[in-house]
């Protein structure tokens, strides 16, 4: 087991099951440790988190980290009450079959696994194919429809059981490190600067958001609620250091190689531009990658909320996206904390970003 000090604020969220719609699990260990640390804290309709600082504060800094994931929701149980489900967010359905699930239900969990047809039993034309979601099943161990649904519900949702776990030195495995960090970086940094001694110029608020993966949704309302100056989403991003991934398609970015800072169309070129000062002041190692067009993030709602926010987005380098087992240097997720409590206290009454 590495010695390496995993801060338990992280850990809970990792832990915590929370696909889009049904954050309440990850909503509750944000509460547990960032509600203490604010002058004001709130939920809203969508289930966002809206953490603040400095109230009277100029300018008006949001910092926005999605707290959803990628699960499964139950639409069907066949007459032998094997269970049929759609997909919350982007999966790779050559990944879904052959894993244990942990399904989330009124009465509590219920394990099952997640099925399909054995190799054995395929020809070789099905063999090549990737399964269409209604050839998977999830098995929780019953015998029929009636026994089934006195266990489970139409609606209700599951996640892999793949926990949080530390291989390597700093690096660790999680099937949601998307966005769970993300979600830790902008709590963690209200918690820091709230034990800071410099008084802050501007307004922070750190907002948990919801519903990301099914189309930035929390962040559309946050927006527009927080109605802020200039904003930080925090997500992650693909690390192409690894075997078969094309840098003349997809950039050079490495994990452990810090924090990666966009560029483009949908980041202010003042906010980027402190950034890169911020991390050099800091002495933290960061990365560039290049987007042309609105980020498949947060940002991107965001930067159009209201008459438009001075928008940056920075990405925790991560290997295998939307996997059960996604790969993370924690170190990278400390330096982006640290990156984003300087920026915060970097911001001057009447700093905006316009250009």
């Amino acid at each position: 087991m590495s010695a390496y000090h995993v801060p338990v604020f992280l850990a809970e969220l990792l832990h915590a099951r929370s696909p889009s719609g049904y954050e309440g699990e990850a909503q509750a260990v944000f509460d547990r440790h960032v509600k203490p640390a604010a002058d004001a804290y709130t939920g809203d309709a969508l289930g966002n988190r809206l953490a603040t600082l400095n109230p009277a504060g100029d300018p008006v800094l949001m910092l926005a980290g999605h707290m959803d994931e990628l699960g499964l929701i139950i639409t069907y149980v066949n007459k032998d009450g094997f269970i049929y489900f759609d997909t919350i967010g982007g999966h790779d359905l050559s990944v879904i079959s052959g894993r244990r699930v942990i399904i989330q239900t009124a009465n509590g969990l219920v394990k099952g696994v997640t099925g399909k047809r054995a190799i054995h039993l395929m020809d070789d034309e099905d063999r090549k194919k990737v399964p269409k979601k209604h050839e998977i099943w999830i098995d929780i161990g019953v015998n029929s429809k009636a026994e089934a649904l006195q266990r489970v519900s139409i609606g209700d949702v599951a996640t892999y059981d793949h926990e949080f776990e530390l291989f390597s030195g700093s690096i660790g495995t999680a099937r949601a490190f998307d966005n769970k960090v993300g979600a830790y970086v902008v709590g963690e940094t209200l918690i820091r600067l709230a034990k800071e001694k410099k008084k802050l110029a501007a307004k922070v608020v750190s907002v948990a958001t919801s519903q990301e993966e099914i189309g930035v949704r929390g962040a559309t309302t946050s927006t527009y609620a927080v109605n802020p100056h200039i904003a930080l989403a925090v997500d992650v991003g693909h690390a192409t250091d690894h075997p078969d991934c094309d840098n003349r398609k997809f950039g050079e970015t490495k994990l452990g190689g810090g924090p990666i800072l966009c560029r483009g169309a949908n980041i202010n070129p003042k906010v980027f531009d402190r950034l890169v000062r911020a991390a050099k002041k800091l002495k933290i190692p960061y990365q560039i990658e290049a987007d042309p067009r609105p980020t498949g993030t947060d940002a991107r709602a965001i930067q159009m909320g209201r008459g438009g926010v001075a928008t940056g987005l920075v990405s925790i380098p991560l290997r295998y996206m939307h996997t059960p087992s996604e790969v993370v240097d924690l170190e990278d997720v400390e330096r982006c904390v640290k990156l984003f409590v300087e920026f915060a206290k970097g911001l001057e009454k009447g700093d905006y970003a316009h250009w």
